[in-house]
């Protein structure tokens, strides 16, 4: 499977086999980390003296869910391997961290806590940010990055089988650069029933941009949330609702993800959202595209 993921995408995976979910991503992390065992690694065929010297080189750091805070708290009780988690007494833990960190311990053991999520849930929020790659001091620029945002939330919207009650818009100078005039605001607007259709959702964030906007700035990153999501099979109509211009809109957007998802984001979209977009992020060490694209085959000389 790593082989052809590798030949067929081009896409370097590792893989990890354990017990539990905690124990396969250590694996995974072994997988990654040591070359010697060529991308696969299976803990369960460890002996169980070879499973504690491995667990004694690894620092506890590396164990999923741990992060910088968690890890410095276990440093200070003298816990500093994922061995010494792994043979810490539980009451001593009980004591001093929360049952997510007791059911770690549990699943490093071989317990199994965590239950694999074999489908995703759907997104309360969806959100789509990014920093432009340069600054934008114009309306019209600010207007094409937020509802190129919109298109990209929104088709993640519909994918999900979602429809969003109200939609947040946020912009922001560049925090890192002292001595230049800041700005930063954020507004949530309801949207008139929900909805997963792009143009009303742009339109509702383009009203709440226009009254954030501040001339005189160098903005430096907006960004769009999707708010309220609630399945669209359950939305209720409206008194006023004309079937057959939801109908129409339903299609109109569905041919919108099938030619984005056919020659690549963004290829069909609303003219406001920009054609050149100079404020786009830099991607000059992008990785070229050899398998999906055919102006990027390699070619030999």
């Amino acid at each position: 499977m790593k082989e052809r993921l590798h030949q067929w995408v081009g896409l370097p995976v590792c893989v990890g086999f354990g017990s539990t979910k905690t124990r396969a991503k250590l694996a995974n992390h072994v997988a990654k980390k040591q070359p010697e065992h060529g991308g696969v690694f299976d803990l369960e065929a460890l002996a169980p003296a070879a499973e504690r010297d491995l667990f004694r080189q690894l620092p506890v750091r590396e164990i999923w869910g741990i992060g910088g805070r968690l890890t410095q708290r276990l440093n200070a009780l003298g816990i500093h391997t994922v061995l010494d988690l792994q043979l810490a007494p539980e009451k001593r833990l009980r004591e001093h961290f929360s049952v997510v960190l007791e059911k770690t311990v549990s699943e490093l053991r071989g317990v199994s806590c965590l239950s694999l999520e074999l489908v995703t849930a759907p997104r309360k929020q969806i959100v789509s940010s990014r920093s432009f790659g340069e600054e934008v001091t114009t309306f019209e620029g600010l207007r094409e990055a937020v509802l190129s945002y919109v298109h990209i939330a929104t088709e993640k919207l519909r994918a999900q089988g979602s429809t969003a009650e109200a939609v947040a818009v946020g912009i922001r100078t560049n925090p890192f650069k002292p001595g230049t005039p800041q700005y930063t605001r954020g507004i949530t607007v309801p949207l008139a029933g929900a909805t997963d259709d792009t143009l009303r959702i742009g339109r509702a964030a383009e009203a709440g941009l226009k009254l954030m906007y501040r001339s005189g700035f160098r903005y430096k990153k907006a960004e769009v949330v999707l708010m309220g999501l609630r399945p669209k099979a359950r939305r209720q109509a409206g008194l006023f609702d004309d079937a057959d211009a939801l109908a129409k809109r339903d299609r109109l957007n569905a041919t919108l993800d099938r030619v984005n998802a056919r020659f690549g984001r963004g290829a069909l979209a609303v003219a406001a959202a920009g054609i050149e977009k100079d404020w786009g992020m830099r991607r000059q060490r992008l990785s070229p595209c050899y398998t999906t694209r055919w102006d990027e085959l390699p070619v030999a000389r």
